[in-house]
């Protein structure tokens, strides 16, 4: 069974920057932050395989998101210039297989309980 535990959320100001972790027990080959806003629905975020060797992002965080992998099992997602909209619980999201269509919810077998991020301005 695996297991996913989010850690690193918290509240900061417009342009400040945070760092999430998600660590993984068990087998998983690739993983994904997703976030939700209050009143939308569950978007995906960042995904990385857990060699390191592919990772994507969703247009609206290219560029500010960077995520990387540890251990193949320590997901981090290292959030710079962070704005209002970024406010969301982050969720990490893990498949046991290779091939994955990234953002959707469905590839994921395992999820986390979500981390709470709030930008203020």
């Amino acid at each position: 069974q695996v297991q996913l535990v989010e850690s690193g959320g918290g509240l900061v100001q417009e342009g400040e920057s945070l760092r999430l972790s998600c660590e993984s027990s068990g087998n998983i080959e690739v993983m994904s932050w997703f976030r939700q806003a209050p009143g939308k629905e569950r978007e995906w975020v960042c995904g990385i395989r857990k060699s390191g060797t592919g990772r994507y992002c969703s247009d609206s965080v290219k560029g500010r998101f960077t995520i990387s992998i540890e251990n193949a099992r320590i997901m981090r997602l290292q959030a710079l210039s962070l704005i209002p909209e970024d406010t969301a619980v982050y969720y990490c999201a893990a498949s046991p297989h290779y091939a994955v269509n990234w953002g959707s919810r469905g590839a994921y077998e395992y999820w986390g309980h979500g981390t709470q991020v709030t930008v203020s301005s």
